[in-house]
């Protein structure tokens, strides 16, 4: 009789600490928004009020809405979705080459919807996701908030920001992360062919100051009809902190398609001066000698280069303040001057903004 009751408490202490275990079945919902209005002045003075070969800030001489965002997020352990819309002047630009093929296609729909994605979790180490969903390209995020300047470089503006497809997150250890990605093409949620593009890209987190990365893009971007050209694009990314706190990043894209070849490059650096206020710094340059990315509508290709200084100031309730100053150069006047009859080779924006994250 000992002997028996023995074994039953014996199994009962193995058996409870299982029963105990509770799945985590808890749904976590976030909401969060985020609202910037600027005001631009273009030295060029555009008599359209529309300023060229940018997405941010694009209307001179107006208070206006650069971009607002409200999305919600739900989690789960093995299921994540995200859906965000928006509306601005900087979406207007961005999503004006989606492609019109049929009745249901095009910038319309499209440019609502920022965030439209599902996720479900295959593996502790593995994610798939589909949908609509930001960009892999790029350390510059679409919105100013995730950006350390306002305006975006021209190797951010002229890569894509948003995708449409399927990706795999694979994190085998804290200190990298791969994705492949299937998509239907280069930033745009319309396809506009009957073939897929696919990338990747690995993060390397070297220390807890530096992350090195590299990111790629394979795919036919010509309409149906056209004759197939595949378009080919590496990136190679680094972002670290000094010691005394500066922030530094940087990338190197080169892309061709059909045998016509384009390459940017930028560097970026931000140093906090204060718990509110900060500078930052951005140089640039832009090549597109065949025009297979940047279409200037004229004769001359876009190569040039470019510099910008800002400052931002955080104030009460997650409102930031931020100005900056940039100058572009081309080596062809692609600037058109409401002043004169001839364009210009040089630009100049002045960009006020108070914008808040919530």
């Amino acid at each position: 009789m000992r002997e028996l009751l023995a074994c039953v408490l014996t199994a009962t202490v193995l058996v409870t600490p299982a029963r105990a275990q509770v799945t985590d079945t808890s749904t976590h919902i976030r909401i969060n928004g985020f609202v910037d209005t600027y005001y631009a002045w273009d030295a060029n003075r555009p008599g359209d009020g529309e300023r060229r070969f940018t997405t941010q800030a694009v209307r001179h001489d107006e208070m206006n809405l650069n971009l607002a965002w409200l999305g919600v997020t739900v989690e789960r352990k093995r299921m994540r979705t995200r859906l965000t819309l928006q509306a601005g002047t900087s979406v207007q630009v961005n999503y004006a080459g989606e492609p019109r093929i049929g009745a249901t296609s095009g910038p319309d729909l499209a440019r609502i919807v920022q965030e439209a994605v599902v996720g479900t979790r295959l593996t502790s180490q593995l994610w798939l996701d589909a949908g609509v969903y930001y960009s892999y390209i790029g350390l510059e995020g679409w919105s100013s908030s995730d950006s350390p300047t306002y305006t975006r470089s021209l190797v951010a503006d002229y890569s894509p920001y948003y995708l449409s497809g399927a990706k795999l997150t694979w994190q085998p250890t804290p200190r990298v992360t791969a994705q492949l990605h299937v998509m239907n093409g280069w930033q745009n949620i319309s396809e506009n062919n009957r073939g897929k593009a696919i990338g990747g890209r690995v993060d390397y987190t070297v220390s807890p100051a530096l992350t090195v990365s590299y990111a790629n893009f394979l795919g036919n971007e010509q309409p149906t009809g056209a004759r197939r050209e595949l378009r080919v694009f590496n990136q190679i990314l680094a972002k670290g902190t000094l010691p005394m706190g500066t922030m530094l990043q940087g990338q190197i894209d080169a892309g061709s398609q059909d045998g016509q070849r384009w390459y940017g490059l930028v560097g970026i650096a931000r140093q906090s001066l204060t718990d509110r206020i900060a500078l930052s710094g951005r140089v640039e340059r832009f090549a597109d000698p065949h025009q297979v990315i940047i279409n200037t509508g004229a004769p001359d290709a876009f190569v040039g280069n470019g510099a910008s200084l800002g400052v931002d100031v955080s104030l009460e309730g997650g409102v930031r303040w931020r100005s900056e100053v940039r100058q572009l150069y081309t080596t062809a006047p692609l600037f058109t001057e409401s002043r004169s009859p001839l364009s210009s080779r040089r630009n100049r924006l002045l960009v006020t903004s108070l914008s808040v994250a919530f």
